[in-house]
């Protein structure tokens, strides 16, 4: 191990340290084959039972991060000799998908069948492989999925439906093109054609339908307010303020107090129009127009964009979101 950049590091973090996993990953490069986990102590000089117990729970860490493939043989290998690679499923509504894989160019092909055992957004390792597919027309290869490393997020925002006496979920995203299932006792008073917040039970695989639960029932009306919070929650935008936030709004009164006026002007008196649409979530552009003596009129733009201050929990909290 005396050979290990990151020996030092590792000191820092355990009593009684193990090889890094950049040193595993270099060592097995170096190999011209796969290494099982008593190769790889003895190569690597591991000892001790609790230095062996750690090498087991690295390597098993390295496999569920997508850096190392267990294979059929019990051996360790590096995915990129197994033609093996990482990225993020995305799904079609027509059922199939595509991986999109960092640092290429073209995306590979997911059929219909791979993505039974995948869903839209999953972080996957896949095999891929050198020949064009027919049923591709841009001529994209194929992929197939091999694990799934990070699943994404268990809620997912629907319509509930009933049919036969069978509660189920339709996703929102046309992306996710299966039903969840929900269980009678799971369906949290949500009517016909409601818009509800599923949380996955069980994910779909090629024999299984998901299965889930709700966890919150947004209505029935489509509107802007309702349109808002389907994207917050399908894009995983924050929406739940923090208790210091809310302690400070509530706080404040509805009459601004003399000392936020000091260093601002007074334009309170001016009949301003705002230039924001009806169902705008904000109201910060105005518009003011006068006569001129001469006729005609004048007009001033008085919105403007203001210098971000993270001074206190609520503006800090909305610079964040607004990164």
């Amino acid at each position: 191990m005396s050979q290990d950049p990151f020996q030092e590091r590792e000191a820092e973090k355990y009593a009684n340290p193990i090889p890094s996993r950049e040193f595993i990953l270099e060592h097995l490069t170096k190999r011209e084959k796969p290494a099982s986990r008593d190769e790889l102590a003895v190569e690597l000089h591991i000892e001790g039972e609790e230095q062996l117990e750690g090498l087991r729970r690295r390597l098993r860490a390295m496999e569920r991060d997508g850096q190392l493939v267990f294979t059929r043989r019990q051996c360790y290998a590096l995915p990129e000799r197994l033609d093996l690679v990482k990225g993020t499923v995305i799904g079609h509504r027509d059922g199939y998908g595509f991986l999109r894989v960092e640092g290429r160019k073209d995306d590979l092909y997911l059929s219909s069948e791979q993505m039974k055992t995948c869903i839209h957004g999953d972080q996957v390792l896949a095999q891929h492989t050198h020949t064009p597919l027919g049923a591709d027309r841009k001529g994209r290869r194929e992929a197939r999925i091999v694990r799934v490393l990070v699943p994404k997020t268990s809620q997912i925002v629907g319509r509930y439906f009933t049919e036969a006496g069978v509660g189920f979920v339709v996703p929102d995203d046309s992306r996710l093109s299966f039903d969840i299932l929900i269980p009678p006792d799971q369906i949290m008073g949500a009517r016909m054609g409601f818009v509800v917040v599923v949380e996955l039970t069980q994910r779909p695989t090629r024999r299984t339908k998901a299965v889930g639960k709700i966890v919150e029932v947004l209505g029935d009306n489509m509107g802007t307010g309702m349109a808002v919070d389907i994207a917050l929650r399908t894009h995983e935008i924050p929406y739940i303020w923090p208790q210091a936030v809310e302690q400070q709004v509530a706080g404040l009164k509805e009459e601004v107090p003399e000392e936020a006026k000091a260093g601002r002007v007074d334009l309170r008196d001016l009949p301003l129009v705002t230039i924001d649409g009806e169902d705008a979530r904000d109201f910060d552009d105005a518009v003011y127009c006068e006569k001129k003596r001469g006729g005609g009129g004048q007009l001033a733009f008085v919105g403007r964009n203001c210098r971000r201050q993270l001074l206190c929990p609520s503006a800090n909290t909305a610079g964040q979101r607004s990164a």
